[in-house]
């Protein structure tokens, strides 16, 4: 039987498990079923520091990974120094290429991602999309903090999908997840977040493209405020026909940001 159908039926299966298991246990049940590596590519966020605590108090095989774009806040760094201290573990960084940074610069100027959808894009392709391909190259398995009520576009996914592009399977081990639950369990578990997210800051990226929220505003309004809300994917989690890859399928232009909220402007 053809690869790609073998991992689409092992996706639905373990998608299927998943809705009776907790948070811990999806981890494990992906691990217990891919003998390959599995790798958890955290942000740094408040769902990846609660799952990075799952993985290292459950001593899972898993691989840690983040995607260093050169352009992240001070309180990231800080914090990943601090979460590599408090659970004894390294976290690979994957950095984009210096000659493709400096032709992305040539080209669309220090800050050109604010003029269009296109250049946003294309520098989020060099600073994270490239190197999350390096990151997951060889992988069986792939562990993500997406949550279904972050944005309607990410409530169409589901726990566990096949990645085909990719050829792996993705796992969103906290999909039912609110922010509210994993505010509570990194509380109650007194895991290190970033003190970004008491300034208004609760979905963090690149420092240049994240400002704290407004009264109101949903949870990624932050990230890339100066767009339309319809294109808010940097492409980690888009499919080859630009949509987000979605759970287990069967065998513009931008206005100028110059009167937008400071991006570290609190509420």
């Amino acid at each position: 039987m053809p690869q790609n159908i073998l991992k689409t039926e092992a996706a639905l299966t373990l998608n299927a498990a998943a809705r009776a298991l907790d948070a811990p246990a999806r981890l494990a049940a992906l691990r217990k079923t891919l003998s390959g590596r599995i790798v958890f590519t955290t942000s740094f966020g408040l769902e990846d520091q609660a799952i990075t605590h799952m993985i290292a108090a459950a001593g899972l095989d898993i691989a840690f990974a983040t995607l260093d774009t050169g352009r992240l806040f001070p309180e990231t760094y800080a914090l990943w120094q601090e979460t590599e201290a408090r659970y004894a573990i390294r976290i690979a960084a994957f950095a984009p290429a210096a000659p493709s940074v400096e032709t992305l610069i040539r080209a669309q100027g220090i800050n050109g991602f604010y003029k269009t959808v296109e250049a946003r894009k294309a520098c989020c392709g060099v600073r994270k999309v490239v190197p999350l391909a390096r990151a997951l190259e060889g992988a069986a398995g792939w562990i993500t903090g997406l949550r279904a009520d972050q944005s309607e576009h990410r409530g169409a996914l589901d726990f566990v999908s096949h990645d085909a592009a990719r050829g792996l399977i993705k796992l969103n081990p906290i999909f039912d997840w609110t922010r509210e639950r994993a505010l509570a369990f990194t509380q109650a578990e007194n895991v290190p977040v970033s003190p970004l997210h008491a300034a208004g800051f609760h979905s963090i990226g690149c420092a240049p493209c994240t400002r704290a929220l407004l009264p109101g505003e949903p949870e990624r309004a932050g990230r890339w405020w100066w767009e339309d809300e319809a294109q808010k994917e940097c492409g980690l989690h888009v499919g080859a026909d630009g949509g987000l890859t979605r759970a287990n399928p069967a065998p513009s232009q931008a206005a100028s940001p110059s009167q937008a909220p400071s991006p570290r402007a609190t509420p």
